[in-house]
């Protein structure tokens, strides 16, 4: 069965508000979702991501690493959260918002 990447992009300064109505609605979403791939057989993993700021970028070069605070790719859009699934079409990634969908190589 083929594998997708669906991820969910904020800008870089998105923080959400968990004590909001809007948050939890969300959520509830997030939730449903989550449900719906799981009774598919269609849900592999799933995760959200801190926010950009928290990210550092490890480098290794000839066995020296570096590290840098922030985010890897400097743009406006951050990417806050995903799913991995497996699903036999593009179909199984419709869900509450604007979400960016890649197959997986190999997968």
């Amino acid at each position: 069965m083929p594998q997708y990447l669906i991820s969910v992009w904020h800008d870089a300064e998105y923080e959400m508000d968990f004590s909001t109505p809007e948050a939890q609605a969300r959520v509830a979403q997030v939730g449903a979702f989550n449900s719906d791939l799981e009774q598919a057989g269609a849900w592999v993993f799933a995760g959200g991501l801190r926010p950009a700021s928290s990210a550092t970028v490890v480098r290794s070069t000839d066995g020296d690493v570096s590290m840098t605070d922030g985010p890897y790719a400097e743009t406006k859009e951050q990417m806050g959260g995903f799913w991995i699934i497996a699903a036999a079409d593009l179909d199984a990634a419709a869900c509450a918002g604007p979400v960016e969908v890649r197959p997986m190589e190999g997968a």
